[in-house]
């Protein structure tokens, strides 16, 4: 019973993680109408977040709770967590820049094929089986994100197909693979602890494009505008710092293939607040897509786990 509920709660904290994240879409249009350039966002959303996590960590153990887990874990966590730095950096770029070359529907469509690259990473490096009810959730997760993706889309507007836009995308579900597959490898850090370093690795190499980008000025531009920088505080904190670690503990929790499968429910929950804050109307279409993943996140919780998928989700530290 209790890795019944075990499974039940780790779904709960993928689902609310993927909720926080969907707000982005709303908040980022916000943002870049006030004038921020895409990748000033992903520094100061990433730096925000990683101030945030530390102040926690430190108000609740102490100072010394920042590094305790890097100093205390094995050499070679600390180069899986610089991997961790490069794809959570080259996930949030390659995203944005995907997004100014081609349509965000064809995007999206190309990032969240990224739940069918984790299940596939982790059916071959013998992980985490995919059984028939997590394959038949994945084939209707994706399905669903598709309908609710296609469902939004302007007709009117046309579709610009990109190669180079797409290829990105890809990219960026590529790196959100490698990042659910071998987070395994920090498995000794805390998640707090390891997601505060994945963020403030990922605020400087985003600060660094920025500035080769835009300039010293597109990197400062939020300090002159108090209602943008009280955004960015916001963005930081409740969709970053909070998501991310709920993130990263769904994945210890049930594994990176029900977390895969689980963040579909993102698309959905974005379209829904487009549709109260943006006035983006809601098709018959996406009410399905919708309903379609929501099917997944039930049917991917049948059977009980096995060894095998024990060991998967609970990773020895040290490696992945």
């Amino acid at each position: 019973m209790s890795a019944v509920r075990d499974r039940w709660v780790g779904t709960l904290i993928v689902l609310a993680a993927a909720s926080l994240f969907a707000s982005l879409g709303v908040l980022s249009r916000t943002a870049y109408e006030a004038g921020i350039h895409p990748f000033a966002w992903v520094t100061w959303r990433a730096g925000i977040g990683t101030l945030g996590l530390a102040a926690v960590m430190v108000a609740l153990r102490g100072r010394g709770s920042l590094t305790a887990g890097l100093l205390r874990a094995p050499s070679s966590t600390r180069w899986w967590l610089l991997l961790g730095i490069a794809t959570s950096a080259g996930l949030n770029l390659a995203v944005f820049l995907a997004f100014e070359r081609t349509t965000i529907a064809l995007a999206l469509l190309g990032f969240y094929t990224f739940p069918a690259m984790v299940a596939a990473a982790g059916v071959l490096l013998g992980r985490e089986p995919l059984d028939r009810a997590r394959a038949v959730a994945l084939v209707l997760a994706l399905a669903g994100m598709a309908a609710v993706v296609l469902g939004g889309l302007d007709q009117a507007s046309g579709v610009r197909v990109d190669a180079l836009g797409i290829g990105l995308a890809l990219t960026a579900a590529l790196c959100q693979t490698v990042f659910m597959t071998f987070s395994r490898g920090y498995a000794a850090v805390p998640t707090d602890q390891a997601m505060t370093v994945l963020l403030g690795g990922s605020a400087l190499v985003a600060a660094a494009v920025t500035m080769a980008v835009g300039g010293v000025e597109a990197l400062l531009l939020p300090l002159g505008s108090a209602s943008l920088l009280l955004l960015l505080v916001a963005v930081g904190l409740f969709a970053a710092a909070l998501p991310s670690f709920l993130f990263l503990t769904g994945i210890r929790r049930i594994g990176s293939v029900r977390t895969g499968i689980l963040m579909l429910f993102e698309p959905v929950v974005g379209v829904a607040l487009a549709a109260v804050f943006l006035a983006e109307g809601l098709t018959p279409l996406q009410v399905l897509g919708g309903a379609t993943i929501l099917l997944a996140a039930l049917l991917v919780q049948r059977g009980v786990g096995s060894a095998r998928e024990a060991t998967a989700i609970a990773p020895a530290p040290g490696g992945p």
